[in-house]
Formats: C-alpha cells, structure tokens, sequence
C-alpha cells in the first residue's frame, strides 16, 4: 500500500508539471501492485479466520498479541487511505474487523468465567481504539464499531460486578415497577427490604474496596479502568436511591432510617476511590 501511494504521489507530481512520459510505466507499476496488496491481504485475512484457538489462548485477560498487530497494521492502512478515500481498501478493512472480532469471541469463551470473558473482551478492545487513536488518524469504521462494542461491554461487566456483591439489592430492585404510585402496583413490605437494608448497611465499604481492587487487577488501561469504576459505582447509587425510595413508600418504613446509608455517605465512598485509583 505504501509503494501505491508513492506512485500515485507521483503521477500527481508529473501530471502538475505536464510530463506525461512516464504515465503508462507508472499505470503498469500501478496495476502490478494492486494484486500483489490483495493477495497479501487476503494471507492476513485468512490467518485470522483460520487461527487455531487452543494455540493462541492464553490465561490472561490483558489484550492479546494478535490485537496489536491487527490494530497497528489497520492503523497504517487507515492512515495512508485517509486522503484518497478508497472504497475497496475500506471494504477489505472491514472484512478484516469482522475477522478479529469473531476470533476475539472464540479466545473469550475460553474463559470459565463470563465477567474473565467480558473483560478480556474489554481490553483488547480498549486497546485497538487506543492504537488507532494513536496513529493520527480518526480509525475509520473500525474505531467507531470498537467503541460501541466497548461500550456495550463495559455496561455488562458494570452488573456482573455489581452482582458479585449486591445480587440481592438488584434483584429486589428490578423486580419493582418504577412507579410505585401507581393504584395497582403492590407496595414491598418491611419483611422484603430490612436485610437488603442491614445488609447494605453492614458491608458496603467493604464491597466497594472489592470493586475497586477487582477494577484495577482486572484492566490494562488505567483510564479505562477508571471510567469503569466510576460507571460501577453510579450504577450501585443509582440502585441504592431506588431502595431508600421503595423504603420511604412503605408503611413503618421510617424504622429503618438509622439503618439507611445517607446518599453523601456513598458519594464519600465514590470520590475516594476515583481519586485514588
């Protein structure tokens, strides 16, 4: 590709200057590379499709080698295309996102565990849209799918987490409607929200210590990690408050106001860990 360029640098350069001599030389050198690039192309391609998962897989969630060098060669490409807007190079781009992206789910589900998936998943993905981002260019198609993908990941990990320490929470939580003043909604009783209460009560400094600690072993991309963490916690606030709001509705509810967790004591909780992380 970046022989390619160079001709077609030169043909502009020629053609500035009126000489037309070296147009046909520079036409065949032209079409002589264009296949050459394709069949090169098409060895990455098939290399990725025909990867053997048990040989590649390793037991590690931070990115996998492979994703540099899908990212770093995608970048080259993407940076050399950036002026000329070539739809067959895109078109052979996005085979080749297609490509890695099916390969990276196969490593995932070598996984045991679905959050090591996700994460896995997270990293490698955080990684190609920094590497893109990196080499100067906007990244293309690629950059904008890798970072909704991300995104959508980054908010599975965010429950898998949450469920590890508050299931009980959540699940009670999701389970009510969310407007309880409705006239046919069924208000929860005392019996259903004081052990989620006490329980919350009891352990969520230590929770959000796991939470923090699970974050930053977890993500290769401080940064990332960081956005993480925060996303984790305003979710687990935005559970909390549906709680105390429930709590509030019920009938002798106010006998579990010295148990509640005051909403600043939680957002404490949250600004000492995001700036410690």
């Amino acid at each position: 590709m970046l022989m390619i360029r160079i001709i077609h640098q030169h043909q502009l350069i020629m053609f500035k200057r009126r000489i037309p001599c070296l147009d046909s030389y520079l036409d065949k050198v032209n079409m002589s590379l264009w296949p050459r690039f394709k069949m090169v192309f098409d060895l990455h391609l098939n290399s990725l499709r025909n990867a053997n998962i048990k040989t590649l897989w390793e037991d590690d969630v931070h990115p996998h080698y492979v994703t540099r060098r899908y990212a770093e060669f995608t970048a080259s490409l993407v940076h050399l295309n950036v002026e000329h807007g070539d739809g067959q190079l895109d078109l052979n781009l996005e085979r080749l996102r297609m490509a890695i992206e099916d390969l990276l789910v196969k490593l995932a589900k070598m996984f045991s565990k679905p959050k090591l998936q996700t994460v896995f998943l997270i990293n490698n993905y955080d990684l190609t849209i920094s590497i893109l981002k990196e080499a100067g260019t906007e990244g293309g198609k690629a950059q904008q799918h890798f970072e909704e993908v991300l995104k959508s990941n980054i908010a599975i990990y965010v429950e898998e987490l949450l469920l590890e320490q508050f299931s009980s929470l959540i699940r009670f939580v999701k389970s009510r409607p969310a407007d309880e003043t409705a006239a046919n909604s069924e208000k929860a009783s005392i019996a259903e929200v004081e052990p989620l209460v006490k329980d919350f009560a009891s352990r969520y400094k230590a929770a959000i210590e796991l939470m923090h600690y699970d974050v930053i072993t977890s993500f290769s991309n401080f940064l990332c990690g960081m956005e993480i963490l925060r996303a984790t916690l305003a979710q687990l606030l935005l559970y909390y408050t549906r709680l105390s709001e429930c709590v509030k509705r019920i009938n002798g509810g106010s006998a579990l106001n010295k148990d509640l967790v005051s909403i600043s004591s939680i957002l404490f909780e949250i600004k000492k860990y995001s700036r410690t992380f």
